[in-house]
């Protein structure tokens, strides 16, 4: 079948409607790897559960010289949102973040007029909701494109350029139990003592940076108290948003001292990336955005996104792009606005055939 017999707006509403938290992601990629069959890209999923789609057209040598490769995410966060289209704009969990962007881009690498000598790889990965970030890493070292299209909400007129750095911090302490009225603090108070330490590492850190994206953002993730009656026991998760070029071996190290007996346990880290607005690829978005009317937006980010992880692997011109808001990411209010989803995929069209 051709692209014109499967509705864009449609699918983008089948595909939000299929629950697909980190590691739950088998049945939205069935679902988009047919999808994809339908629309005339060579699709398959790969080893770790990634969707993929390929379409080419080889050059009059018989090879291909651009490739371009559409890494989106299937994975959601939790939260049941029920799926409705309601004055324009599709309700669901994932709208926004990022099956959105990702329904975008399988439109645009059907429908793109691809020059001669050009692939397209429009991949669906796994986990980039959760600390592992699976599918990306595991595409990171099966591609080298000579272009890169990250999928996430930048709004239709928006492009991203880079992403703030993350890591993740388990505070664990256990200390027997002693009488509230007495003189030796809880295992709550302890980690109290050691977050507010972390509180004044970065205030001190972030006291002549004035843009946001320079700065460390810290937050409390989940934080659980409990006692057997015999032992009280604080488990607390702190996230980290980090600036380029910070020291996260100097920063781990000041946080262990201050942990005292408490065990710390790191995870998840990613250092910063930023691209450039100087690329072949953001100029070509910059002439598409401002053909179609926009004034082009470009932005840094203060979260992470897949960008983090490909980035310094494959070193190509790179951005995230994608219809929606990103206040809207992760919220109970999550939801796109259908005129910017379709204006994103003529958007895309234009760029791959650039």
């Amino acid at each position: 079948m051709s692209e014109t017999q499967i509705d864009p707006v449609q699918f983008l509403q089948e595909l939000v409607a299929i629950p697909s938290l980190p590691g739950e992601e088998t049945a939205v990629a069935q679902y988009l790897a047919a999808q994809m069959n339908r629309l005339g890209l060579a699709a398959r999923i790969d080893e770790v559960g990634n969707a993929v789609g390929v379409r080419e057209n080889v050059g009059a040598d018989g090879r291909i010289h651009h490739e371009i490769v559409l890494l989106g995410h299937m994975d959601t966060v939790p939260g049941d949102i029920p799926v409705r289209l309601e004055d324009g704009k599709l309700y669901g969990r994932g709208a926004v973040d990022a099956k959105g962007p990702l329904a975008a881009f399988v439109m645009a690498a059907a429908q793109a007029d691809l020059p001669p000598g050009t692939r397209i790889v429009v991949i669906g990965a796994v986990e980039e909701e959760s600390a592992t970030s699976k599918g990306a890493r595991f595409a990171a070292g099966q591609y080298r494109p000579d272009w890169c299209i990250i999928g996430e909400p930048s709004g239709w007129d928006g492009v991203t350029l880079g992403y703030k750095g993350r890591v993740l911090i388990d505070y664990e302490y256990a200390r027997p139990m002693s009488h509230t009225a007495g003189e030796t603090p809880g295992a709550a108070e302890s980690s109290i003592v050691w977050y507010n330490e972390l509180i004044a590492y970065v205030e001190a850190f972030n006291f002549d940076r004035t843009r946001l994206f320079d700065r460390l953002l810290p937050s409390i993730r989940h934080i659980h108290t409990d006692s057997d009656g015999l032992t009280n026991r604080i488990r607390l998760k702190v996230g980290v948003r980090l600036p380029p070029n910070f020291d996260v071996d100097e920063f781990q190290a000041d946080l262990e001292e201050w942990a005292g007996e408490a065990s710390l346990h790191f995870y998840g880290y990613e250092p910063a990336f930023q691209s450039k607005r100087a690329t072949p690829l953001a100029q070509a978005f910059n002439r598409t955005l401002r053909q179609m009317g926009a004034r082009p937006c470009f932005k840094h980010k203060t979260g992470t996104s897949d960008m983090n992880v490909v980035g310094p692997v494959w070193n190509c011109p790179i951005v995230a792009y994608g219809p929606g808001d990103s206040s809207l990411d992760h919220t109970p209010q999550e939801h796109i606005v259908i005129a910017d989803y379709l204006r994103a995929i003529e958007v895309l069209k234009l760029v791959i055939g650039d």
